[in-house]
């Protein structure tokens, strides 16, 4: 993941322009809020990125942590959100300290994609430690094997054309053929996994999953998770 983590603390190209950064972070912040539980819950945001919207998620819960990897992203965040006391900006190694059945809701988006195997195993056992038997993980944006570029290519291109940005999606997707991610996502890749597979990663976690009707984001093309601990009879 370190390699995928240092690209995006760069200044990279993979938003086409700032309407399309905005609302990008717009529908994710919408998406999450949806699987708030209540007004009161304590909500976690898992390598968060640049989370522009976080301040609504925020409105919308008790505690949000933003826990975001990268250390560039990770001090834009205490910088942009330092007036907003509900929000506390956190490492993955702060995560892993964090106190047992601590967390109502954890929110990993688009991130099991940059994580291997092993890497994306132990931070299921470690975000099932610290949900409360009450609560949920939603692991959104799962790439899957059977679903290539191409994809991802019209789903931006739909995407620029329902919300006037796609010429900037046609130039941008021209400069990120040339740019330093694809060339990191030719070298390394990126992880996929088929709807049976991540359930069974979630269920070794300690896991009841199913499937969620739709996706975190605009790609429908990719897949959403919702977790939750075993009910105790």
């Amino acid at each position: 993941m370190d390699d995928w983590i240092d690209y995006y603390d760069s200044t990279h190209t993979i938003y086409v322009s700032k309407l399309h950064r905005g609302l990008h972070f717009q529908i994710i912040a919408r998406d999450i809020i949806g699987y708030i539980p209540s007004p009161e819950a304590v909500v976690l945001d898992y390598a968060c990125g640049e989370a522009l919207s976080a301040g609504q998620v925020a409105a919308a819960c008790g505690k949000l942590i933003l826990a975001e990897p990268a250390p560039g992203v990770r001090g834009r965040l205490i910088a942009r959100f330092a007036p907003n006391t509900k929000i506390r900006v956190r490492s993955l190694d702060d995560v892993r300290k964090m106190q047992d059945q601590s967390i109502d809701l954890v929110v990993m988006n688009s991130v099991a994609q940059y994580m291997t195997p092993e890497e994306l195993d132990g931070a299921l056992l470690n975000i099932r430690r610290i949900l409360r038997p009450s609560g949920k993980l939603v692991l959104g944006d799962v790439l899957q094997p059977n679903v290539g570029m191409v994809r991802d290519v019209m789903a931006l291109l739909s995407f620029g054309l329902r919300h006037g940005f796609l010429k900037d999606a046609l130039v941008g997707l021209i400069s990120t053929a040339l740019s330093d991610y694809r060339q990191l996502r030719t070298r390394i890749g990126l992880q996929r996994y088929s709807e049976e597979e991540i359930t069974a990663k979630l269920t070794a976690a300690g896991f009841a999953v199913q499937r969620a009707h739709t996706n975190i984001g605009h790609n429908r093309w990719r897949m959403t998770f919702i977790a939750r601990p075993p009910l105790v009879y």
